[in-house]
């Protein structure tokens, strides 16, 4: 019988809710696998699941990304076998010294890809892809605004949207952020004045899209840097979810279109999966990406991990580590 150990949340709140809990490994079903973890990928949606703006049961069992070894196979499974390095972006159970989930919800690790990258990338990478792909198919000659540029999924979808030719305007919460963002044009001004400054870089001709996972801080600002029938992408609440929005805000902004996606609406499918998957491993094999890890905690110390990336302290992606 294994044994291992997974990090919690009885109650919602701050950091200091998370705690170790001891649990006994299950065996896996019709269908399912299990994984002795390698590495955890550490994501803002987290925090979202430990304060309760996202309903989960209670106690909640945190994290949805990563990578490990599979040392047993339930019934009904010809796609895996044991040893293999998967990784999954499922919601719940991350982290965990091991982890029990559906085989369709996995995705091969491809060789050469190691289990700390693939769990800072996973999530962040599949989530660049839908919104440069999917939400918005930016092409050569569109404009774009990414907030927190030098972030977990912003440092991934910046050079993801270069490579497509498109102009990228990126934004960072300090200069010294600001300095490691490829492209042109990398600023960390005030938000009060970065509708100015896009309007000075575009020659008044502002943006298409604007890709903002800040939230209620740099809502305004989005806004007002988009050009008539903009695209408002919001993906994430870093700073506090947005106010509700009366429709016609969007009409006087200038006919401006509004979308607030997630990730599961684009990998709804094995299939689904398997090509997004595709298209982020290529484009790390191809050097197009080239994932960052800023930072590394123990999975005990995940508390001190949320308390980093609430305070903006973080850049590139963290990692957690059994």
């Amino acid at each position: 019988m294994t044994t291992g150990y997974r990090m919690i949340a009885r109650q919602h709140g701050g950091p200091d809710v998370i705690e170790r809990e001891d649990f006994t490994v299950p065996a896996p079903g019709i269908g399912e696998i299990v994984i002795e973890t390698e590495a955890v990928g550490l994501n803002f949606i987290d925090t979202y699941y430990r304060k309760g703006l996202y309903p989960d049961p209670l106690p909640i069992s945190l994290g949805s990304e990563s990578v490990g070894r599979i040392i047993a196979l339930g019934d009904g499974i010809a796609d895996f076998a044991i040893g293999d390095r998967i990784g999954t972006t499922s919601a719940g159970g991350a982290y965990a010294t091991h982890r029990l989930l559906k085989a369709d919800k996995a995705m091969r690790i491809p060789e050469g890809i190691a289990p700390e990258i693939a769990a800072a990338v996973m999530l962040k990478g599949l989530t660049a892809c839908y919104l440069a792909e999917d939400t918005f198919p930016a092409t050569a000659g569109h404009i774009a605004l990414v907030h927190s540029a030098a972030g977990g999924v912003g440092s991934l979808l910046v050079p993801w949207l270069l490579d497509k030719g498109v102009t990228v305007i990126a934004h960072s919460g300090s200069p010294q952020k600001a300095a490691g963002v490829p492209g042109e044009h990398s600023l960390s001004c005030d938000f009060n004045d970065l509708p100015e400054k896009v309007r000075e870089i575009t020659s008044g001709a502002m943006c298409h899209v604007v890709y903002d996972g800040v939230g209620a801080s740099s809502w305004n600002a989005s806004i007002a840097s988009l050009r008539r029938r903009g695209l408002m992408v919001t993906y994430g609440n870093a700073s506090g979810p947005v106010a509700p929005l009366p429709p016609l805000d969007l009409m006087r902004a200038g006919s401006l279109y509004l979308t607030r996606p997630t990730l599961a609406d684009y990998v709804a499918t094995p299939e689904e999966l398997a090509v997004s998957a595709k298209k982020l491993f290529d484009r790390i094999a191809n050097g197009v990406l080239s994932p960052r890890i800023g930072q590394t905690f123990r999975l005990e110390d995940a508390a001190e991990a949320h308390r980093a990336l609430e305070a903006r302290a973080t850049t590139g992606s963290t990692v957690l580590v059994p």
